[in-house]
């Protein structure tokens, strides 16, 4: 068993936790990355990127971690992977407790645990992930010029990123497993203003087919019928679940997602208690806003460190 000391800790290795690594190692901060699986995080799940600075021709989700992860690396990034299953928040110094023993501490911890789409789980969706299959509209729609896809949700996020969609899609479909709308009632009227997308309400995906990409859904209806829509791209858009088994959730004061709150410089309700990227409460979970707090909960816990001495 090993005990570890160190002025920060950084818990996460996607775009958040990697521009906090960035910018610890710069610092020359006494630092520690933990990521428990491969450093990128979601972003490596996505298969092109058009929207993210600097990449005027776009780049692969893989390209632009590995690029953020070697960059980070070149001023000498401190980091391990290993997987935090508990941790102590309660006094100044903050203890952690690793699934093999170990057991670190800090003086200022950044939780970087991003969060993850919450999956239909039926067949063919992880198959076609990034080749039809997307959880973000804002990222991907414009890859569906003029391309029939479907929406699959019912409250706010799914019935905006629908509307977002027929920017560029030729239809949309709406599939939504209730006979009405979750979304506010604001929404709803201006999407149902919008004759670009069509519903298929009572309905859920029970499969998706397609060999190089998607080209069609399986359908089920509540009275039992079953149906195939021929559609070019699905955006599953019911939610995201926050990675937080780790976190005591009641001393972060999460949200009712289990989400972690923070203020504009990503102080969280615990003093040397910093959160980055989608583990934060927030509306906007993108590659550019999750690297901006990176660096933000980094020169807050600084701040922080600075005012200890």
């Amino acid at each position: 068993m090993a005990a570890t000391h160190h002025s920060l800790i950084i818990l996460g290795g996607g775009p958040a936790g990697l521009t906090a690594g960035l910018y610890a190692a710069r610092a020359r901060m006494d630092h520690l990355l933990i990521e428990k699986g491969a450093e990128g995080g979601q972003v490596l799940l996505t298969d092109w990127i058009d929207n993210y600075p600097g990449f005027p021709d776009g780049l692969s989700g893989f390209d632009l971690a590995e690029k953020m992860a070697a960059q980070a690396k070149r001023f000498d990034l401190h980091s391990m992977f290993g997987n935090v299953i508990s941790m102590d928040l309660s006094a100044p110094i903050k203890q952690l407790e690793l699934d093999n023993g170990d057991q670190l501490s800090c003086d200022t911890l950044i939780i970087c645990t991003g969060a993850s789409p919450r999956m239909l789980g039926v067949p063919g969706e992880k198959e076609l992930t990034g080749k039809g299959v997307s959880y973000c509209a804002t990222c991907d729609a414009p890859f569906y010029r003029n391309m029939h896809v479907a929406v699959v949700g019912g409250g706010n996020t799914a019935v905006q990123e629908a509307a977002h969609l027929t920017k560029f899609a030729s239809k949309v479909t709406l599939i939504h497993r209730r006979d009405e709308l979750r979304a506010t009632k604001v929404v709803q009227e201006k999407a149902f203003a919008n004759e670009k997308i069509d519903y298929l309400w009572d309905t859920t995906v029970t499969g998706i087919e397609g060999n190089e990409g998607v080209e069609s859904l399986r359908l089920l209806n509540r009275d039992g019928t079953k149906s195939s829509l021929a559609v070019e791209g699905i955006f599953v858009l019911i939610g995201v679940i926050p990675n937080n088994d780790m976190l005591p959730l009641d001393m972060l004061n999460a949200d009712q997602g289990g989400f972690i709150p923070t203020n504009c410089e990503t102080n969280t309700v615990i003093e040397g208690v910093f959160a980055a990227g989608d583990i934060r409460s927030k509306k906007v979970r993108q590659v550019i806003n999750a690297a901006g707090e990176g660096a933000t909960a980094v020169l807050a816990a600084e701040e922080y460190l600075t005012n200890l001495n």
